[in-house]
């Protein structure tokens, strides 16, 4: 296992000291472009992913990718989806999910969540992916989940109004661990695989 001490010790003496002076403008400055909302599973790390640096993306993460829909009453998600877009104004939001992902697997796989009541509850944010026709699969449900998240996104009054006046995009994508392939959702179907 990884020990988080040594970690810290070697971004504070080989890390740091070679973006210094990137971290010396960001103690003044955060102006992140995008808000990437993906899942808190460990294997998925939009950093590493997309190859960003620190500043540069606005990270929300919970289990499944989720993105409940705006509702009343204080909500960590819809809080932080607002500040990003009222507040620091993101020009793009991408909802990522990805292979292999537990809780999709739990609601494909039909698991019995009984003994885990708030994971069952939190999970009930899917359930616009899991009524569409062909998600029974995984791998559809991960897919159809991206597509209903970007739709619970569009909710949010902050998102609503940036989308109306053409100041943010919203897209989906599917990272696949295995492959390191990551595929742009099209709500249509018209999928198209990023490449450089």
């Amino acid at each position: 296992m990884h020990d988080l001490a040594t970690g810290v010790t070697h971004f504070r003496d080989a890390v740091f000291p070679a973006k210094a002076e990137l971290f010396a403008r960001l103690t003044t400055t955060h102006t992140p472009a995008t808000l990437f909302i993906g899942c808190s599973d460990a294997r998925v790390v939009p950093e590493l992913i997309t190859s960003s640096e620190p500043g540069e993306l606005f990270v929300i993460r919970t289990a499944g990718n989720l993105v409940p829909a705006y509702g009343p009453g204080a909500d960590g998600v819809a809080a932080s989806i607002e500040y990003a877009v009222a507040v620091l104004g993101v020009e793009r939001i991408v909802v990522c999910g990805h292979s292999g992902c537990g809780a999709m697997t739990a609601l494909a796989e039909r698991h019995d969540l009984s003994t885990m009541p708030t994971v069952a509850a939190w999970l009930r944010h899917a359930d616009a992916a899991a009524a569409r026709p062909g998600s029974q699969a995984t791998a559809s449900l991960i897919r159809a989940n991206v597509v209903a998240q970007q739709a619970n996104l569009a909710t949010h009054p902050a998102v609503a109004r940036a989308l109306s006046t053409g100041a943010v995009t919203v897209e989906g994508w599917v990272f696949d661990i295995g492959t390191g392939i990551v595929t742009v959702i099209d709500p249509a179907g018209d999928d198209r695989i990023i490449a450089a």
